[in-house]
């Protein structure tokens, strides 16, 4: 059967290829201007736009109701919904950019002034354990500042597993009492 204006969207909804064929030649320049006009800062994603288009129209077929409108109504809609679609895509993807991808300079002003941060708050630290009895220092930097397990670092130093939470734990409390517990936010 051939496709015509009365009957290719019977063929549509019958999964006959014909009745796309017919959108395609009849509506596809109209399709095409409507994504165009829309994506046209990404000419190059026009053709997946347009194929995404006619498989929506192919997949929802039934959708379309020829007494609330003209066919050309409904498949420009589905042009302008599926181009802003595609407009969404390409912004989730310029948006994300791996850490492998980015360069990282840093000018040397930066790394001093990093340099300098860093030494302030190694001062700071230091003046923070300074509280603390020289093994629950060695403790409390093993753990904290080198990152080492609490049974890892206990074992070093001589502490058994109950002896470092409760020297963490008495710790804590010292520090706490002597430079005051920060607010949460």
């Amino acid at each position: 059967m051939k496709a015509n204006e009365n009957n290719f969207v019977d063929l549509i909804r019958g999964r006959r290829e014909e009745g796309l064929v017919y959108v395609i030649r009849t509506y596809g320049k109209l399709l095409n201007s409507i994504v165009k006009k829309r994506l046209f800062a990404a000419p190059d994603r026009v053709e997946e736009c347009m194929n995404d288009i006619f498989l929506g129209i192919w997949r929802n077929i039934d959708c379309f109701d020829e007494r609330k409108g003209s066919f050309v109504n409904w498949a420009s809609g589905v042009a302008r919904l599926e181009a802003v679609d595609t407009l969404r895509k390409i912004q989730r993807e310029q948006k994300t950019v791996s850490l492998d991808e980015m360069e990282f300079e840093i000018p040397g002003e930066d790394t001093e002034l990093f340099k300098l941060t860093e030494q302030e708050l190694s001062e700071e630290t230091e003046e923070i354990l300074r509280c603390l009895s020289s093994k629950d220092q060695e403790l409390f930097r093993r753990i904290f500042l080198m990152e080492e397990e609490p049974e890892e670092a206990g074992k070093a130093l001589g502490f058994s597993r109950n002896n470092v939470y409760a020297r963490i734990f008495r710790g804590k409390r010292k520090i706490r009492s002597k430079f005051g517990e920060r607010k949460r936010v």
